[in-house]
């Protein structure tokens, strides 16, 4: 290729990524917009967390089980070499509510629910359901994405507190049942480590961030999937990596701001 061409490609890649970021954002504007609309009828939106929240809730549950029982196992061994063996309350629950919580269950959100919102509107795109709403004069951003938005920035911050809960269990069955740690030390250390305001309300902050951010660019895939077998899928697959790297990158900005001051 030339040095003509090469800049072309350069160009045309540069102005598809303007005009993708612009797209994404109108699209998030609208669903802002017509939000009110879908609130008119919120039991689109109770169905939808059922799809999304309830039906996820089993991965959450047990994923959030074994990453706690890591965490007792893994942190007990660390403690131990410097005898503060009870301080292991405190390490599980700041790992779970600071980062692995939210974090976690966003991702385990966006593989399960995230590619389902996709495909599912990228087959309604596919086999001009989207098309017929638009014809019969309904709104499909407000019938059909902006439920599915909220029940998404709803489930998020719920399912992350259920990981985190289901952790500590996890922690203490390990800590506390199997290698015998004081069960006293555990939860008055853990009580005594997790402050509700820098721990707790910043560990929601995150997993509502993650939650819009997930919702919106699984939704985005979805409507702009082109509609075959090899767009759809393709959508799906971009919905799970986008969200990945979204969501690692939004936790980074997010941990310097709310923990640089301790």
């Amino acid at each position: 290729m030339t040095i003509v061409e090469h800049l072309r490609s350069l160009g045309h890649r540069i102005v598809n990524a303007v005009w993708r970021i612009g797209y994404t954002s109108r699209f998030f504007l609208l669903i802002l917009l017509y939000s009110g609309i879908s609130f008119r009828r919120f039991h689109l939106t109770i169905k939808e967390l059922f799809s999304s929240g309830v039906m996820s809730l089993i991965i959450i549950l047990v994923a959030g089980l074994f990453v706690g029982m890591v965490l007792g196992l893994q942190g007990y061994e660390t403690l131990k070499r410097y005898g503060a063996e009870s301080a292991l309350g405190s390490l599980v629950a700041l790992s779970l509510v600071r980062e692995l919580g939210p974090v976690l269950a966003a991702l385990l959100f966006a593989s399960r629910a995230g590619s389902a919102m996709t495909a599912e509107i990228g087959l309604m795109k596919a086999t001009e359901q989207i098309s017929a709403m638009e014809m019969m004069a309904i709104n499909p951003i407000a019938r059909v994405v902006a439920p599915r938005f909220w029940a998404g920035v709803i489930s998020v911050p719920l399912l992350s507190a259920l990981f985190s809960a289901m952790g500590v269990f996890g922690g203490y069955v390990v800590g506390v049942v199997l290698i015998g740690v004081d069960q006293g030390s555990f939860w008055s250390q853990m009580q005594a480590g997790v402050d509700f305001q820098h721990d707790i309300v910043n560990g929601i902050i995150k997993s509502f961030v993650f939650g819009v951010a997930v919702t919106a660019i699984a939704l985005f895939e979805g409507y702009d999937a082109p509609p075959t077998a090899e767009g759809v899928s393709g959508a799906t697959t971009r919905t799970v990596v986008e969200s990945s790297l979204t969501i690692l990158f939004l936790d980074f900005i997010l941990t310097a701001f709310m923990f640089q001051g301790e």
